[in-house]
């Protein structure tokens, strides 16, 4: 081979390394990329997502007993809750006590015995008051509305409708027998089945049904002389159980009594509900403002007691969180979407969230 020929080869080969070093940055550039791509990736999936800061108030993530007492309207609901609640992993007891919403704030404010008072009314003055004198301060909680039921047996069969008017004068003794409401009506005796003075039913049905007959000497409605005219009604039968009103009423065709929808729900095939005003309870009636003997049902907590006790604020909040998918069930009816959300904002509130 001639020296020119060698020399060529040699150049070639020369010539070829050089390029070959000088394409290779070219030819590695997508590995860094990739890499950077990855470190990336890896770095914000190490990221820590942002906690959740009610999961400290699962139903699994708190511990001790819960303690609530109160209206037997309520009871059927809160029963529900404290149900599902325990279902969602909570291992404590949760007590749920149908004492009368007034025996119910007896408890939470002057006894200080619950963590939790139900009632079918608003708390009063001086309920607030004892309250404060044992270093509580009520917080209230919305939780449904309830059209308060005048049922009658399913075998009565000349009663549909009665006016507040009427009923009233039953529960206070002017009409004694059912002719007296109406002529057609047979000439049987009333009886009437009552909660006791304890519950909250009976505290609304004297407002808003009894004392507007039960005038003071300025001529205003007045509660105190209602308590006594339906007290005072010969041969009434007073219990703060429901379930025994339910069964007084189914007795007798003559008979007539009142109590949360819930229990008229429960029991509807051996009672009938009367309309009142010509309006009967059902959720049309109710949410369209109609139905006249419809009222707010409650909880009420104190912000000590919230913080203190995290099982009590976690089942509050479930309960509000989840009391719209179980209250039409129990046989009552959403509270106002407002009013709700309002009693969330004051138990966040209550916890510092």
């Amino acid at each position: 081979m001639s020296k020119f020929i060698r020399m060529s080869m040699f150049l070639l080969v020369a010539l070829s390394l050089v390029l070959a070093a000088c394409g290779a940055p070219a030819e590695e550039a997508p590995v860094v990329e990739e890499v950077a791509t990855e470190a990336a990736t890896e770095a914000a999936t190490e990221a820590p997502a942002e906690e959740d800061p009610m999961a400290a108030y699962a139903p699994d993530a708190v511990e001790g007993d819960v303690i609530t007492a109160g209206s037997s309207t309520v009871f059927p609901l809160s029963e529900r809750m404290a149900e599902e609640f325990q279902n969602e992993g909570f291992t404590g007891n949760v007590t749920v006590d149908s004492i009368g919403s007034g025996a119910g704030f007896e408890r939470f404010c002057v006894a200080g015995e619950s963590d939790i008072a139900n009632a079918s009314r608003g708390i009063k003055d001086s309920e607030v008051e004892a309250c404060a004198a044992i270093g509580r301060t009520p917080i209230e909680f919305r939780v449904g509305t309830d059209a308060l039921a005048v049922v009658m047996s399913s075998g009565n069969d000349f009663v549909t409708s009665l006016t507040k008017e009427q009923l009233g004068k039953i529960l206070t003794g002017e009409f004694t027998k059912w002719s007296d409401v109406d002529a057609s009506f047979p000439a049987e005796t009333i009886q009437v089945y009552s909660p006791g003075a304890d519950s909250g039913t009976f505290d609304y049905m004297v407002e808003a049904v009894v004392a507007p007959l039960t005038l003071n000497a300025d001529g205003k409605a007045d509660t105190k002389l209602g308590e006594e005219a339906l007290l005072g009604l010969a041969g009434a039968q007073f219990s703060e159980d429901d379930n025994v009103l339910v069964q007084g009423v189914e007795g007798s065709p003559y008979a007539i009594g009142y109590f949360g929808f819930a229990y008229f729900a429960e029991n509807s095939g051996a009672l009938k509900a009367i309309a009142i005003e010509g309006v009967e309870p059902n959720q049309t009636s109710v949410d369209a403002g109609e139905y006249p003997l419809a009222r707010p049902l409650f909880m009420y907590s104190d912000a000590t007691i919230i913080t203190e006790k995290p099982q009590v604020a976690a089942f509050l909040y479930f309960y509000l969180s989840n009391v719209n998918d179980n209250i039409t069930d129990v046989g009552y009816f959403p509270a106002p979407a407002a009013d709700l959300q309002a009693s969330m904002d004051a138990l966040m509130a209550a916890m510092g969230q």
